[in-house]
């Protein structure tokens, strides 16, 4: 190699002309020597640094094969080829080196091997890349860009030489040209996408390339759409397959399991390290009463394992790569104050030149764009990662949900699960996108006060140290702030819990005419969650306003020092003040951000703690039952040996082994294969419990259990889903018509398809709202059928049927030649009527089994079995015994059989018992062998259209703008003098702070030494102390239109919740039936908290947008006038953009609104069914339509985010070309004589550089108080649901103590559930005299419970009126009606609260009264038996009492309001027949002079009535007394009681 004048010819930092004979104006040019070293070694070295992430992303593709190497193509080819031209001419530019006359400097020899090398790495990598699938690489384009971009000084060098014939060496001068656009072309063909395989399926955003991302391009298509047309789910474009809540559940359990057991470990060496160390320091036989507390505090020390944490481990890759996007971002932030400070030297100093200046505005324009892009893109990661979280989070929840055990669900309520997803999720997800502020926040105010001190000196310190004042303040405030908090989410929690049960007893709720007591309680609540929020409120505008005014602070405590150290020295020039401003505003960000960022921590926190608590609450053993099949030999399907089973004490408590631990005692059980076992025991004894234990939903403290086979259960309380009938039969498997039919024959769901409006594609309502509790028990059973399992646990399906049905059912499912005949079948029953059937018998009574064997040797034997015969054989005695007195002859009746009365199925059940005897091996072959009448009516309804049942209302989807009036209706609620004081008084913060930028400006000027007719008509001082002076009327204005916004969100919040929650509460029960209680809690939750965190905050920003905005272009408008010329193009822009976007945004908003109700929906039907669904092994497939539920949900929400950053870059480059105009501008009118003053020109463009962030914020907060306001129309539109009748007349209230006498008239009256449907009710003309006792029989559909609901006015009068002792009831006020009539429902209705509350809780009775009603109602020894006796507290639902206690709680009820008249509807429908006795004992001497109402399943209740109403589709068939109707052999209601006494009589012999 030829020796060179050294390694480059000439300095590195030198600048000058393009050539030694350009002339004075031309642009100056970098060196040789920097073209050649840094311009070359910087994009290489990128390259190489970069390269180790680019192979590690594409082994990742190809480790998760999720695309296929790309098809070779011309673009691909391209991609490959034209980068060889450089290399090429590197090359030929390094031998040059060789061949010239005079010897080169060695760089020569360097940089063009350097880049032929890297080039070639270049075109490797591509190949790579492409190989993996990788359609375009963000790497290799970067770098193409930046060997482009760092050619431009060398391509002006030899481009100049070239114009100007100054090139003596021409051959080096076209390599390099060459090489340019070989690097050019490259760039551009990176920029696009290589296609994928034809074969793959398509997705938008994945085969677009970096550049059509980085820009959002492919997104555009979405906004075009939305502009032409309201948006529906189908025109959004599906989300990544890696995005699917299926895929990132999958991944969390991937690391949560490792650490969910490292704590359990940890857990279990607390535990036993405690009860070591007591066992060491307590005798053995003494026992500590602190031993439990002790424990548990053990368990308390052991730290919950992390959420944060294993979420971080999960995304750490887009975690770390946001963070290096934003900490370019951030870095490049602090380019433009440099710039700014060199501007204004410019404009400062006469003899600069033009281009100079022109420079520095260009210069400004790219910097501000690359940050936009880069901060762009990181909020687009961010953003993503937020959809991520909340998708893992709802899945991970949800799952948790179904495997919570008894124990951790009685500590949780619906409200509060329900809220972790509505509420804590989603600050999750609103969190991350902030989650990088916690490091760059920090690292923009280190920056921020570096470059400070580099401006002013030492007098940059009390800057420093205000700053340092500002964080313990909101580090102690943020403490407090997060106690308020968290004690607000659980008054949230609390309220969402009582409004959930509201929903879900409403019903019984208007009969009672409970409502105002319980919006009492909900507005109680409200109250204090209320006051938690204005105290949050206070405290943070104390917090906001130190936070807004920290930059007038620290630009005070800053200019003062500066000033004051030195009056000759430190003068306050332009480019001291105006640099130091732009820092001033650049620390508002971080600082604001700050704020922002603790009050979203806070409540951050108070989630994160809760979701903690939950994913580690206690979960169902799958080890407490075994239920691994045994393949061979003769095994038992069901085997328990001395087992006990708990609903309050786990397995791992020490406090398992206590005499008292367990609910169920030395449980020992054998079942085989196909036997039928009846469960018996009074109420309350440990049956449904027992069924429990099996289910392995108890926990088993000791003992073992087997179940081996498929399970089916059929609850007490049937669960029914809010889909068609069908569907909720199918319960997710494959429709078999011929199996269906045969259970629909079998389950006598055939006349109740007949009377659906829809058949069998009706759709059933919430918790099956719109069905009879007959209806839902059948539906429940069928469902059971149709799963076609080996064991079926049926928890007293019978109880809610009537009698022939019942009959019916045991004969065709339950019995020995039933369709479950080769099922094993363990039935718990109260009645005695099929007991003699059954091939073993199970006593249970106060948790134990006390007696078990065939039927035959219990009744020899004796004991318990005994006594519930007696009591059965004593009701069937008084049956006789009025039987008789009504004159009937029993042989008779029992023979007689009526076709036209009994149920159109039994004449065919007859005739084909040959065909039940056959024996069959499962229940679709039974039934293949015959063919069902119901196929037909199946068949029938399947044809019907399925839209014409649809009972639940799809929710209204506002479309086009959010109307005026609904942002009227806010100002309204807030009150208009608080909302008006706060625009003001922003109004007056900005004006003042202007003013006060404008003295600054003027200060300043006078200070440049460069201006030459300064005027000094203030000095120092009084500058001074004016601009202190307006900085505290600036921060008067803050904090008082601070004030002002959270005083008047604070009664915004009072004012939309109360009329929502009055109005939901006086809506007739129609709405109840065509609404889902999800979409209801959606309003008064979700809603809800958007009105009270959300929208104050939205108003808040959006204002202090706004008004910046405008103020800046009227600064830059004054201080440089040409600017108008460019703002209403700028302004045009900036409108068609919002034109694309604000409607796309609305209705994507809108539709996620939509979406989240179904998911709540879903996710409260699963929190009531979970143990069904754990009994069917359905979870998976639950968890599996709640992924679905989700995705659709995240579908809509990342949508609605990618819309927000499509419209970010299109505004930041608006914001940027101001700030390029601004200073373009400037210079050009500091060049024409327009401006001389450098204050001016630092104020416009300070301003300008802060406008790009703020238009951009600007936007996003008109989108989000547009998607926010939506809420306020959400909960408008619940104000203005129709009310029922008004709950008290002024001048039409009922006599004190009425009825008096209990009459009650119906006259010519009929009714329907709602207009447009078919009577249920018709043409009743009937008088009841006062004290008469009534029976209401009839088959499902036939109109008696809506006679009773008549009576109630749930449903309204169609034609006719009912009048109780001559009163119109129509005329009087619902509540003088309700309170006058009492029920006893089938269904029990038990709010959570104490037994109390349940029983009275208007507190209008003595506890003495409520003592005797409990007495009565035979509760009072269970009550005495509780520690807190009245104040026992009764968890949601009523889930810790038996359904046979909440029908004697409701019972109690009925007893403290002794009404004239009482309505029973099947109310001991779910006792057994002991405790039926007894009940019946006590209406008939507690309410001896009442009228009574009685639909009866159980005949043998109403035959000593004073008269029976036969009801048969809504008309009375048949009305006298049950003595007149039982002589008549023909008589409908003879024939109903033959059929009962049929089913009884196998025991008449016992």
């Amino acid at each position: 190699m030829p020796t060179g004048p050294g390694f480059c010819s000439d300095p590195l930092w030198q600048t000058g002309p393009p050539s030694p004979s350009a002339s004075a104006g031309a642009l100056t040019n970098v060196s040789t020597c920097f073209q050649h070293t840094l311009l070359v070694f910087i994009p290489c070295a990128l390259f190489w640094v970069l390269l180790p992430g680019l192979l590690f992303q594409c082994s990742r593709i190809r480790s998760t094969k999720r695309f296929r190497p790309l098809p070779w193509n011309f673009l691909s080819y391209l991609k490959i080829v034209v980068p060889v031209a450089p290399i090429v001419f590197a090359v030929f530019t390094f031998a040059r080196a060789f061949g010239g006359e005079i010897p080169s400097p060695t760089i020569n020899y360097i940089y063009p091997l350097v880049q032929a090398v890297t080039v070639l790495g270049l075109i490797l990598a591509y190949v790579h890349a492409h190989q993996s699938g990788l359609v375009s690489s963000g790497i290799i384009f970067n770098v193409w860009l930046a060997l482009t971009a760092a050619g431009l000084p060398e391509l002006y060098h030899w481009g100049y030489r070239l114009v100007y014939n100054e090139d003596h060496s021409r051959g080096v001068s076209y390599a390099f040209l060459v090489w340019f656009i070989g690097c050019a072309i490259s760039t551009v063909l990176q920029a696009f996408a290589d296609p994928r395989n034809p074969e793959e399926e398509p997705n938008v955003e994945l085969d677009s390339s970096y550049l059509n991302r980085l820009v959002l391009h492919w997104f555009s298509r979405l906004p075009i759409t939305g502009s032409k047309k309201d948006l529906e789910l189908d025109d959004l474009f599906n989300i990544n397959d890696t995005n699917k809540a299926g895929v990132l559940e999958a991944l969390w359990d991937y690391y949560w399991l490792p650490t969910m057991e490292k704590y359990h470990d940890k857990r279990r060496t607390a535990e036993v390290t405690t009860a070591l160390t007591e066992a060491d320091v307590i005798p053995a036989k003494s026992k500590d009463p602190g031993i439990d507390a002790k424990l548990k505090t053990a368990k308390s020390k052991v730290p919950l394992p992390s959420v944060i944490f294993n979420l971080f481990k999960m995304y750490k890759f887009e975690f770390i790569l946001a963070m290096l996007v934003k900490i370019c971002s951030d870095v490049l932030q602090f380019g433009n104050p440099y710039l700014l400070k060199q501007l204004l030297q410019y404009v400062s100093d006469p003899n600069a030149h033009l281009w100079q200046g022109l420079s520095f505005g260009i210069l400004m324009f790219v910097v501000s764009q690359v940050r936009s892009l880069m901060i762009n893109y990181y909020f687009f990661i961010v953003f993503r990662l937020g959809t991520k979280i909340q998708s893992t989070l709802t899945a991970v929840v949800y799952r948790k949900t179904l495997k919570l055990s008894n124990i951790a669900r009685r500590d949780r309520t619906s409200g509060e699960i329900v809220n972790l997803m509505a509420i804590d999720v989603e600050r999750f997800q609103m969190i991350t996108p902030q989650i990088q502020q916690y490091w760059s926040s920090p690292f923009q105010i280190i920056l921020a006060l570096i470059f400070l001190f580099n401006t002013l000196g030492i007098a940059a310190l009390p800057g420093v140290i205000i700053t340092g004042l500002f964080v313990p303040y909101t580090f102690f405030t943020s403490v407090i702030m997060r106690k308020w908090m968290a004690q607000q989410m659980k008054l949230k929690d609390e309220r969402t819990k009582i409004v959930n049960e509201l929903l879900n007893g409403i019903k019984v709720i208007k009969l009672y005419a409970w409502e105002i007591p319980m919006q009492a309680l909900i507005e109680q609540i409200r109250k204090k969650e209320l006051n938690c929020i204005l105290k949050s409120s206070l405290l943070k505008v104390t917090v906001d306003v130190f936070n807004w005014s920290t930059p007038f602070l620290v630009a005070l405590g800053a200019f003062s020092t500066y000033t004051l150290m030195d009056h000759e020295k430190n003068k306050l020039t332009p480019e001291v003040a105006f640099v130091a401003l732009t820092l001033f505003n650049q620390l508002r960000s971080p600082m604001t951000m700050i704020g922002f960022l603790i009050n979203m921590t806070i409540e951050a926190l108070v989630s994160n703690r809760r979701l903690k608590e939950f994913l580690v609450a206690d979960e169902l053993d799958e080890h407490n039952v075994d239920r691994v099949p045994q393949t061979a030999g003769n095994y038992d399907l069901i085997d328990a040996t001395d087992a006990d089973f708990s609903w309050n004490t786990s397995h791992h408590d020490p406090t398992a082994a206590a005499p008292g631990a367990a609910n169920l005692r030395a449980i020992t059980l054998r079942i085989s294969r196909g036997g039928l076992i009846g469960v018996v025991g009074r109420v309350g004894s440990g049956k449904s419990s027992l069924l429990a234990g099996l289910l392995g939903e108890m926990e088993k403290l000791r003992g073992s259990v087997a179940v081996r086979g498929q399970v089916a259960y059929v609850p007490q309380q049937a669960w029914i889903q809010n889909m068609t009938l069908r569907n909720n039969i199918l319960f997710g498997r494959k429709f078999d018509k011929t199996m269906y039919d045969h259970v629909i024959f079998a389950c006598s769901l055939g006349p109740d398809l007949a009377i659906l409006p829809n058949g069998d594609h009706t759709e059933i309502g919430e918790k099956g709202i719109n069905l009879s509790g007959g209806q839902k028990a059948r539906i429940s059973l069928a469902r059971a059928l149709y799963q076609n399992c080996d064991i079926y646990f049926l928890d007293d399906p019978l109880s809610a049927v009537d009698s022939h049905v019942g009959k019916h059912i045991f004969k065709h499912v339950i019995g020995p030649n039933g369709l479950l005949k080769n099922k094993t079948r363990v039935l718990v029953t109260h009645g005695a009527t099929f007991l003699k059937q059954m091939d073993h018998l199970v006593v249970v009574d106060d948790g134990r089994i006390v007696e078990q064997g065939m039927y035959d040797d219990l009744i020899q034997t004796g004991g318990k079995i005994t006594e519930i015969m007696k009591a059965a054989k004593s009701g069937m005695e008084r049956e006789d015994d009025k039987r008789e007195a009504a004159g009937a002859d029993e042989e008779s009746i029992e023979e007689y059989d009526d076709p036209a009365l009994s149920i159109s199925e039994d004449a065919q059940i007859e005739g084909s018992d040959g065909n039940f005897a056959r024996r069959q091996s499962t229940i679709s072959a039974l039934a293949r062998s015959r063919t069902a009448s119901t196929s037909s009516c199946a068949s029938n309804a399947s044809q019907s259209s399925a839209a014409a049942a649809k009972i639940i209302t799809t929710e209204t989807v506002e479309t086009g703008r959010v109307r005026p009036s609904v942002y009227l209706d806010y100002a309204r609620a807030a009150t208009y003098l608080l909302m008006g004081a706060f625009f003001i008084l922003f109004i007056g913060y900005q004006g003042v702070n202007v003013f006060r930028n404008f003295w600054l400006s003027k200060w300043a000027d006078d200070n440049d030494p460069n201006k030459v007719n300064a005027t000094h008509n203030f000095t120092n001082d009084q500058r001074l102390g004016i601009y202190a002076g307006l900085g505290v009327v600036e921060v008067c204005c803050l904090g008082l239109a601070m004030l002002a916004i959270a005083g008047g969100s604070i009664k915004a919040s009072i004012n939309l919740h109360h009329p929502v929650l009055r109005n939901i509460l006086r809506a007739p029960m129609s709405f109840f039936d065509t609404t889902p209680i999800g979409r209801i809690l959606n309003r008064l939750a979700k809603d809800i908290e958007v009105i009270d965190m959300r929208l104050p905050l939205n108003f808040r920003y959006f204002a202090n947008c706004m008004v910046q905005v405008a103020f800046t272009f009227i600064i830059i408008s004054v201080t440089t006038p040409v600017f108008m010329v460019v703002i209403f193009p700028l302004i045009g822009i900036y409108i068609f953009s919002l034109r694309y976007y604000v409607p796309t945004s609305r209705q994507l908003k809108r539709l996620e609104s939509n979406n989240r109700s179904p998911m709540y929906s879903h996710f409260g039907e699963t929190i009531q069914g979970a143990s069904v669904i754990r009994a069917y092994s359905r979870s998976e497939a639950f968890c599996e339509a709640m992924n679905d539920h989700t995705d659709k949900f995240i579908r809509i929400k990342y949508m609605n985010l990618l819309a927000n950053r499509w419209l970010a870059v299109r505004l930041e480059l608006i914001g940027n070309l101001v700030v390029f105009f601004a200073a373009i501008f400037a210079v050009l009118s500091n060049y024409w004589g327009w401006i001389s003053s450098a204050g001016l020109v630092g104020l416009s463009v300070s301003y300008a550089l802060n406008v790009t962030e703020v238009l951009n914020f600007a936007v996003r907060q008109v989108s989000e108080i547009e998607t926010n306001i939506v809420s306020v129309e959400r909960l408008k539109e619940y104000t203005e649901i129709p009310s029922e009748a008004p709950w008290r007349i002024e001048g039409k209230s009922v006599p004190s103590g009425w009825p008096t006498a209990g009459e009650i008239e119906f006259k010519g009256y009929s009714t329907r559930y709602r207009p447009g449907l078919e009577l249920v009710v018709r043409d009743i003309n009937v008088l009841i005299k006062p004290g008469e006792k009534v029976g209401i029989v009839g088959r499902t559909g036939a109109g008696k419970s809506s006679l009773t609901l008549a009576l109630f006015r749930i449903i309204e009068s169609a034609e006719g009126q009912i009048l109780i002792d001559g009163i119109p009831i129509s005329e009087i006020g619902l509540h003088d009606l309700r309170e006058s009539v009492t029920i006893i429902p089938q269904d029990p209705v038990i709010l959570s609260g104490t037994m109390r509350f349940n029983l009275d809780p208007f507190e209008t009775y003595s506890d003495a009264a409520i003592w005797e009603a409990l007495e009565h109602a035979h509760l009072k020894d269970y009550v005495r038996g509780m520690p807190d006796g009245l104040q026992h507290t009764i968890t949601e639902g009523g889930d810790n009492l038996s359904v046979g206690q909440k029908q004697l709680l409701c019972l109690a009820r009925a007893l403290l309001r002794r009404s004239k008249i009482l309505v029973l509807d099947e109310a001991t429908a779910a006792v057994d027949l002991h405790t039926d006795a007894l009940i019946q004992e006590t209406i008939r001497k507690e309410f001896a002079t009442s009228t009574i109402f009685t639909i009866a399943h159980r005949l043998n209740t109403i035959l000593d009535y004073d008269r029976v109403m036969v009801l048969d589709k809504g008309e009375i068939k048949e009305f006298d007394s049950p003595a007149v109707l039982l002589a008549n052999k023909t008589s409908a209601f003879a024939a109903m009681v033959a059929d009962a006494q049929h089913a009884k009589e196998p025991q008449s012999d016992h």
